[in-house]
This record gives structure tokens, sequence and C-alpha cells, in this order.
């Protein structure tokens, strides 16, 4: 522009458009409330660190293993890979689905790098998400690249999970980006807290003096009054002004306020974020610590947040399964710290009739034990083999009672579908004493002509 000007002018510029708007980003991270939000400084935000913890290691610490359909059955498959277990050197699976999810919570978006060697997966690496771009190439395909690495990388050696992606976006949202503003205000809260207890707030104020001061003089009177009563172990001292200084407060009260309403409030707003109970953040307001509301919200919580989350790992990583093979997490785990509410489960089972005595034994590593594998079924509880007896005992009842109504007794048997079984002839014992029966020679009670 310069130049057009002035055409013997050199044009420097002093300025750039990060230095004039504060480094381009911290800009468009700043908050209405006057704070910076980064994905670094959210998770230093409690409630933001809580929820990510919980959830991370709800999932995480659950057993994953590799299953195919048999007939319908699912069945466990052997040997299991061993990148399910120890995913790259020294990384457990704990640790790694840790990293997955941390980065879902987060950014939105999760980049594990597939490497491979002659035996097939020989390590998972959970990439940096603020460090991969991805575009998409002139042949439609996805192109991963790295901020320290530019080879390109695609989807055979890339899995990508996305928490939540608007239509045609390549990039999963960021919820810390989506609720920035409700970061900000808890982080201002926060820091609002801290400078009140650090400076001792309650001496927020102005000096009048009835005359007029050099700089001097006005700054050492600040400073003479400020290193009487700020900071926390200062606070609530009594002041002394001379020479006729009035000191007038203008702070507000934090009641006024209503600090501590609004943290609370802040706090509930991070968690429905992330879909996580109040109740196991540690809020303890009147009504979310009853017995009924707990229960009500651990079931909510598995349901509606770690669901969604287990399914997308679910179908993200049994692409690194042969055809027909998926891995699956066992999220029954969830209730091995609850023994009463498991015995209640496995009770259930046993008496429905959909799992035997070793398949429950199995689930608890207990040895099998003999005849624990047959079924049971309700009423009687018998061996699920035996489930017609029933049928079969009503079936004779209403034949008894046609027989003795004097319906003929082949006949009686033919309708009821029973078969026909020979008698020995000998009376009931409504006619003949059974005591007085001899088991060797039973026809000589009562005569048969």
């Amino acid at each position: 522009m310069l130049e057009r000007l002035l055409p013997n002018a050199t044009e420097q510029r002093a300025i750039s458009f990060q230095t004039l708007w504060g480094a381009g980003d911290s800009y468009a991270l700043t908050t209405n409330a006057g704070t910076i939000i980064t994905q670094e400084d959210s998770i230093r935000l409690g409630t933001v660190y809580a929820c990510v913890r919980l959830i991370s290691d709800s999932i995480s610490t659950m057993p994953v293993g590799p299953f195919r359909r048999v007939n319908g059955e699912r069945v466990p498959v052997f040997p299991r890979p061993t990148w399910i277990d120890y995913p790259d050197t020294n990384i457990t699976k704990t640790d790694h689905f840790q990293e997955v999810l941390f980065s879902l919570l987060i950014d939105g978006n999760a980049f594990v790098r597939i490497v491979r060697d002659d035996s097939g997966i020989a390590a998972l690496i959970v990439l940096n998400p603020q460090h991969v771009h991805v575009h998409r190439n002139g042949e439609g395909r996805l192109v991963y690249t790295t901020t320290h690495d530019d080879r390109p990388m695609f989807s055979d050696e890339i899995l990508h999970i996305v928490e939540m992606r608007k239509p045609g976006q390549l990039r999963g949202e960021s919820r810390i980006e989506l609720i920035k503003q409700s970061l900000g205000l808890a982080k201002a809260l926060e820091e609002f807290a801290a400078r009140f207890f650090g400076q001792g707030s309650t001496t927020s104020g102005i000096i009048e003096f009835p005359g007029n001061l050099t700089k001097e003089q006005a700054t050492q009177l600040v400073d003479g009054f400020e290193n009487k009563h700020k900071g926390l172990r200062k606070a609530h001292r009594p002041g002394l002004l001379t020479g006729g200084a009035k000191f007038t407060k203008t702070g507000v009260d934090p009641d006024a306020a209503q600090m501590l309403e609004s943290r609370r409030l802040s706090i509930e707003e991070i968690a429905r974020a992330f879909r996580c109970p109040p109740s196991m953040l540690g809020v303890t307001t009147p009504g979310a610590m009853s017995y009924a509301s707990v229960e009500a919200n651990a079931i909510h919580f598995v349901t509606h947040t770690l669901r969604p989350y287990v399914a997308k790992l679910e179908d993200a990583y049994s692409r690194l399964l042969p055809e027909g093979v998926f891995l699956r997490f066992n999220m029954e785990a969830l209730l091995r710290g609850d023994s009463q509410t498991r015995a209640q489960v496995y009770s259930t089972a046993l008496q429905a009739g959909y799992m035997s005595i070793n398949d429950v034994r199995r689930l608890e590593d207990f040895s099998p034990v003999d005849g624990g594998d047959n079924y049971r079924v309700p009423l009687a509880n018998v061996d699920i083999a035996a489930a017609n007896l029933t049928e079969t005992d009503r079936k004779v009842a209403m034949a008894q009672k046609l027989i003795l109504s004097g319906f003929e007794p082949a006949g009686v048997l033919e309708a009821m579908g029973l078969p026909d079984i020979p008698h020995t002839g000998v009376p009931s014992t409504q006619l003949q004493p059974l005591a007085t029966i001899d088991p060797t020679d039973p026809a000589s009670a009562y005569p048969v002509g």
C-alpha cells in the first residue's frame, strides 16, 4: 500500500496479523468473561478433569476381547491378538484406551496410528489430535498428516474416531470450543475466588485524600496500605490512615455477587455437557445424594454416557480383526464392586433358565462343578430337558378324572396323547392299603379274575 502512494518509498511492515490480534489464536479463544480457554486450559478446571477421568477410567478398565458369532452364539476367539492387551511398548490396554478417550472428550477426535510388520499389527500409537491434519485428495481418499511429519497416511494406517461431526466436515467438533463460554465463566469464577483469598478483597476500594498528592506520594500511600492488608494472612486487619485520608469500599461481597451459586451452576453446566451425573462429581446439594437418585444416575450414566463411547470404540477397533470377528467390551464388569446387585442378577438368570451354574461360576472366576452345565426353568426349577413334566402332569390328572367318570381307559389315553402303560391289576390305595401288599406277589392282595 505504501509503495503505491510513494513510489520511492520502501514498505516495511512492523506489525503482522498475529501481533495486531495478540498472537491470533488467543483472541479467538477469549470468552465473554474475559478468560482464555484452550484445550490445555480446560483440563485444569476441576469439573472438566473430573468428567474426563470418570468416563475414561470407567471404559478403559472394562474387560475387552475378540468374539465371533457361531449359529447366533457369541464365542470367544483364541488366541487373542497381542495388540489388544499391549497396544504399544510399555503401554497397557488401560493406558491406551484412556489416551483415546482423553482425545475424544477434549478434542472430539482420536487418531490412532497403525504400525504393521510381517506378523501383522506391531503397535497402535495414539497421536496428539491437535497435530493431525485431515483433507481429501483428488481421488476422494482421506489423507492424514501430522505437524512433525508431512508423509501422507491413509485410512488403512489411521483409526479416526469422531465423537460428533457436522455434515460435510472431516474432523469432529471439539466440546471445549462448543461450550467455551460456560468454561470461561467457570474459569473466571475460579480466578475470582483465588484472588479474593489471595489478595484480601475485603479491603477493595479507593483512598480519598483532602489535598493534592504528587505521583510519588500517591504511590507510597497505596503501596503502604496494600503492604498492610494485601494477602490471605493480612486479611481483616484494622487499617490506619492519617492526614485526613478516607477509605471508601467499592468491592462487591461474594455473597452479593452470588459467587457460590454461580460456581455451583457452572459445575452443573459442565457436567451436563459431558453427560455426567452430578452425584458422581461430588455434588452434595439436597436431593442429589439420595439412594434412589444415585442408583438411577448410575444406570443413566452407563446407558447414555458410556455406551455410545463403547460402541464407537468397538466399531473402530473391529476393523483390525479378521472378517467375522469383532471386539466387545464387557460392560457387566461395572457391577464387579456391587456384590449384592451382581448376586441378584445371577439369581434371576438362573431361575429364568438362560444361565447355568457353571456360566455364573466362570464369570466369577470359579472352577466348574459336576452337573453345573444343566439349565433350569421356572416353576419347578428342574432341568430344562424335563421342562415338559408340568404339561404331562396336567394330562395325567385330566385322564384320571375321565377314567373315574367311567370313560374307557384306552380311549382316554389315546385322546390325551399319553402312552399305553401296562397296569399290575392291583387296585388303588383307596381300596387296598399299601402296607398289606406283598411286593413280591402284588396280585395276591386282590385276585383279578
